[in-house]
């Protein structure tokens, strides 16, 4: 007569073994979920959501400066290749308040006269940090 005293433990390998590919695939899909995420984000959102090779347009059309006005309305100053363009933004939709010249467009995102230009997000962090007192 055969013993079947090793029959429940080649079974309970079998399980752990499958328990452990089954761990192994689920890192698998979670490192490719992840990488998905970084190429999407490094191709296709820092192009301002134009597939690679179809051109971003950002050389044709930016928005230099932005006005809030209200809860959402705005004044935005766009270029457009040579054309300068301050729109009005409102919940209702974006008409065209002026078309201007590059001097006017220039004049109107410089400092005023006397300001300093303010200090950029990199910098404001790094001072804030150093006045910060340690624990």
């Amino acid at each position: 007569m055969r013993s079947t005293a090793g029959a429940p433990t080649l079974a309970l390998a079998a399980t752990l073994l499958d328990d452990i590919l089954a761990l192994i695939w689920l890192l698998v899909c979670v490192l490719a979920i992840a990488a998905l995420a970084y190429l999407f984000t490094k191709y296709v959102a820092g192009r301002g959501g134009a597939l690679p090779g179809l051109g971003s347009g950002n050389a044709r059309l930016k928005a230099l400066a932005r006005l809030p006005l209200g809860r959402d309305q705005a004044l935005v100053l766009v270029q457009a290749g040579e054309r300068y363009l301050l729109l009005g933004t409102a919940p209702s939709g974006v008409s065209l308040v002026a078309e201007l010249t590059a001097e006017e467009a220039q004049a109107l995102c410089a400092p005023p006269p006397g300001q300093a230009q303010p200090p950029s997000f990199g910098e404001a962090l790094r001072s804030a940090l150093k006045q910060r007192k340690p624990r």
